[in-house]
C-alpha cells in the first residue's frame, strides 16, 4: 500500500514516472524495430506490417531510430525531473545542502576510524573539527561528573551523568543551530532553575526506555549525530582525590577545591568498560586523549579497568592533546611535560606516540581574566616531552575569543595529517587525498566545482 502513496494527488511526481515509463517503452521499441528482437515480432507484425510491405526495411530501420531518440529523450528528461521533485517535495534541501550530504556519505563514511577519549567542553571542542573529515568517530566520555544539573539528575533519578555525553552529541549533530540551542538552553527560574533541556531529555528518554545507553542512541537518531557517543562505563563510579597532605577528596566537583593533588582513584574499583568502548579502541586508526581537565574528565577513563590495556594494546596511533591553561586545583603550575608525566603514571609507554602541543601567546586581555581564576598558559617544555620517549607536534592552535580554548578546525587539521603521513589497513579512501579533499570541499568558492 505504501507504493500507492506515490501516485496521490499534489505530488507533482506522477507526470514524471508515466513520462519516464513511456520512455523506456520508446527506446526498447525503438531497438527492437533496429535489431530485430524476435520477442516483439508478433507485435511489429499487429502494427507495422501492412506499411512496411510496401515500403520495405528502410522505414522500419528510420522509425526505430526515431522511436530510440525520443524514448531516451523522454526517459531523462523524466527521471530528471522526478529526482527534482523528490528533492523539493520531501528532502526540503538546497543545492549546495544537497552536495554536503553526497560528501558525507561518499567520503566522510570512508574516513579514518577515531576514537577520542575525554569529557567536559574540551572534547566537545575536538569532535566538531573532526566531523568535517571523517564520520567514523567514537567519543568515549567519563561519568564521574557529580555537580550542577549533571549531579542532581545523578542524586534524584540514579541515571549516569548526562551532561558531558549531551555535549559531545551535540558536537557531532548535523542539525539546524536552533535545536542546538534548543538542547544546549538551561533553564534560568524555577524549579528546574540550572538544568539543561538536553539533560532532562536524555533524563526522560532514559526513564521511557529503561536504559541509559539507548536513550543515547535515541538521542543520536534526533539530532542526526555523525558517529557514536559512548559512556565509559555504566557502573556509577564515583571519583575521588588523595591530596598531598594526604587529605581524601570524594566527588569530581570537590576535587579542584582541595588542593594540589597526589592520585585519584575510583570506587567501586572494579569498574568494567561497555564491550563497544574495547572493541572501538581495538579497531581504530587513531586514538585521542584530550584535551580537557587531566585528573576530572581524561584520567578517570583510564580507571576503567581493562582500558588502558586495551589502548596499549591497539595498533592505532595514540595522540595527547595537552591543554592550553593550567586549571586551578588540579594542574596548576604544570608544564606540557607535566601533564604527559601524569598520563603515564596511570598507563604506560604505549599509551602516547604523539603530544600536540600549543606555542600560540595568549593575549594580555585574557590573560588578565584567567589570572584572577589562579590559570595561567601551559608552557610547551617541548625537549622535556622528547625525553619521555614521545614525539612532539607543535602549533600554534588556540581559538581567541571570551575563552581560551582550542580552535578545533586546525586542531582537527593537524590531527588528519598526521595520520596521513601514517599508512592503516583497508580499502579506503587515501587519508591524504581525503585531507585535501576536504579542505577544498569546505572552501565555499570551490563547492560548486566538486565532482563525486
Amino acid at each position: 500500500m505504501k507504493l500507492f502513496k506515490w501516485f496521490c494527488v499534489g505530488l507533482n511526481i506522477k507526470r514524471w514516472i508515466f513520462l519516464t515509463v513511456l520512455g523506456i517503452l520508446l527506446l526498447s521499441l525503438g531497438i527492437s524495430m533496429i535489431i530485430g528482437f524476435q520477442v516483439v515480432r508478433s507485435l511489429e507484425y499487429v502494427f507495422f506490417d501492412m506499411l512496411f510491405s510496401h515500403t520495405g526495411n528502410m522505414l522500419q530501420k528510420f522509425l526505430g531510430l526515431f522511436f530510440l531518440i525520443a524514448g531516451s529523450c523522454f526517459a531523462a528528461y523524466g527521471v530528471k525531473k522526478t529526482i527534482r521533485s523528490i528533492i523539493a517535495n520531501f528532502l526540503s534541501i538546497n543545492e549546495e545542502k544537497l552536495l554536503e550530504v553526497i560528501f558525507d556519505k561518499q567520503h566522510l563514511q570512508k574516513g579514518p576510524k577515531i576514537v577520542a577519549i575525554g569529557g567536559g567542553t574540551g572534547l566537545s571542542v575536538l569532535l566538531r573539527g573532526l566531523k568535517e573529515y571523517t564520520s567514523n568517530l567514537t567519543a568515549i566520555v567519563t561519568v564521574t561528573d557529580d555537580g550542577g544539573s549533571s549531579g542532581i539528575l545523578r542524586g534524584e533519578l540514579g541515571i549516569l551523568p548526562p551532561g558531558d555525553i549531551r555535549n559531545c552529541l551535540i558536537a557531532l549533530a548535523d542539525t539546524e543551530p536552533l535545536m542546538e540551542k534548543l538542547f544546549q538552553y538551561r533553564f534560568k527560574t524555577g524549579s528546574l532553575k540550572g538544568h539543561s533541556f538536553g539533560n532532562l531529555f536524555l533524563a526522560a528518554m532514559t526513564e521511557v526506555s529503561g536504559d541509559f545507553q539507548k536513550s543515547i542512541k535515541q538521542f543520536s537518531k534526533v539530532l542526526a549525530v555523525k558517529g557514536q557517543v559512548l559512556p565509559i562505563t555504566l557502573s556509577q563510579a564515583v571519583l575521588f582525590a588523595v591530596n598531598k597532605n594526604g587529605e581524601i577528596v570524594k566527588g569530581e566537583s570537590k576535587i579542584p577545591e582541595g588542593g594540589p593533588i597526589e592520585k585519584v582513584f575510583l570506587e567501586p574499583d572494579d569498574c568494567r568498560p561497555l564491550p563497544e568502548v574495547i572493541e572501538a579502541i581495538k579497531n581504530a586508526d587513531a586514538i585521542i586523549l584530550g584535551p580537557g581537565s587531566l585528573y576530572t574528565s581524561i584520567i578517570p577513563n583510564l580507571l576503567v579497568k581493562g582500558v588502558v590495556e586495551a589502548i596499549s594494546e591497539s595498533p592505532a596511533v595514540k595522540i595527547y592533546v595537552t591543554n592550553v591553561m593550567t586549571q586551578a586545583g588540579e594542574t596548576k603550575g604544570y608544564t606540557a611535560s607535566q601533564h604527559v608525566k601524569t598520563l603515564l603514571k596511570y598507563g604506560n609507554y604505549k599509551l602516547i606516540d604523539y603530544v600536540i602541543v600549543n606555542t600560540e601567546d595568549v593575549p594580555e586581555e585574557l590573560l588578565e581574566k584567567y589570572k584572577e581564576e589562579g590559570a595561567e598558559p601551559v608552557k610547551p617544555d617541548i625537549e622535556n616531552i622528547e625525553a619521555l620517549g614521545v614525539k612532539v607536534i607543535s602549533d600554534k592552535i588556540i581559538n581567541k575569543t571570551n575563552f581560551v580554548r582550542h580552535d578545533s578546525k586546525h586542531l582537527a587539521r593537524l590531527i588528519i595529517k598526521l595520520l596521513a603521513q601514517k599508512s592503516y589497513e583497508g580499502d579506503r579512501l587515501k587519508l591524504l587525498d581525503l585531507y585535501y579533499l576536504g579542505e577544498r570541499f569546505k572552501d565555499s568558492e570551490h563547492k560548486k566545482d566538486m565532482k563525486f
